[in-house]
């Protein structure tokens, strides 16, 4: 098959101590500041609207949309969730998304428990199969649930998966990557990684250390201890990876731990923002983000 060629209130306990170490947080020299970007999971709920409509609606929001998720994998079998989605227009939907200068991302993994890569033959294969189902490649026989469409990378979200840890996920990684190297301008795999915030995840620790993942989505949400220590968890991983962009994960409802309300927001922000490879924010998720506005705020500081 051809592909088309296109341009790629009441500060809870935890934040209250967070926001008064702030003023004796010291970033690195060369801070980034401001970057603009704000990245959205998609995919999580089928009240949420089309991708289509998550583009169009936060064009002058969203910088990435994170298409969620690739759930089976790793035994010959292969899943996609996407909570009751129409897959057949979602093709559609990413070019229109791409057209509006966006980057989308499959993400893969989850919450269950239905993936695994227990031998490197196993990511040989995965890998395979990502370039040939949702990237550049045209090998005969692979489906493509999105047509000749194509997403611009990977993301990595290893939180469910049975068996020992860590797996062959740095094999994975390896073999996505190697498909760049037929191409000079451009970079078709882009790699990123959606970690739990206590430094080093060990479910994605060697794949990280291979040091191709330029984008990290560090999940600071779902985790009592991290909302509490956020500040010196983030400055774990900005250490531990000067060479990717990190990015906040925060969640865009009140009901999960680690949620920080708009107006403070900034003041969050300001000091992550201290650290020279910092990213952006990643909400999670599109339906709660287009019940709360979240992002909204987020984009005025990020």
């Amino acid at each position: 098959m051809a592909l088309a060629r296109r341009r790629p209130a009441t500060l809870p306990v935890f934040l209250s101590a967070f926001l008064y170490a702030a003023a004796f947080l010291a970033g690195p020299a060369a801070a980034m500041g401001k970057t603009g970007n704000v990245f959205v999971f998609w995919g999580r709920n089928k009240d949420e609207g089309s991708l289509r409509e998550t583009c169009d609606t936060g064009r002058y929001t969203y910088t990435t949309v994170i298409v969620s998720f690739l759930d089976v994998f790793g035994h010959g079998r292969y899943h996609l969730d996407l909570s009751g989605h129409d897959v057949s227009a979602v093709g559609a939907d990413i070019k229109q998304c791409q057209s509006n200068g966006m980057s989308i991302f499959l993400s893969i993994g989850g919450f269950g428990g239905q993936y695994s890569l227990p031998r490197r033959r196993s990511a040989a294969d995965v890998a395979d199969y990502l370039w040939n189902a949702y990237m550049l490649g045209t090998r005969a026989g692979v489906h493509r649930p999105f047509g000749d469409a194509y997403v611009d990378g990977i993301n990595f979200f290893i939180d469910g998966a049975a068996g020992a840890w860590p797996e062959n996920y740095d094999e994975l990684a390896r073999r996505l990557w190697d498909y760049n190297k037929g191409y000079r301008a451009r970079t078709p795999v882009q790699l990123s990684a959606t970690p739990r915030c206590g430094y080093s995840d060990r479910r994605v620790e060697r794949a990280l250390a291979t040091g191709l993942f330029n984008r990290i989505f560090v999940r600071f949400y779902d985790d009592p201890h991290c909302a509490a220590h956020l500040e010196q968890e983030w400055d774990r991983w900005t250490a531990a990876q000067p060479h990717a962009q990190i990015y906040l994960g925060l969640p865009a409802s009140e009901r999960k731990v680690g949620y920080v309300h708009p107006k403070n927001l900034h003041a969050v922000i300001s000091v992550v923002q201290k650290a020279a490879n910092y990213g952006g924010v990643v909400i999670w998720e599109r339906y709660e983000d287009k019940r709360t506005g979240y992002s909204t705020y987020a984009i005025q500081w990020a």
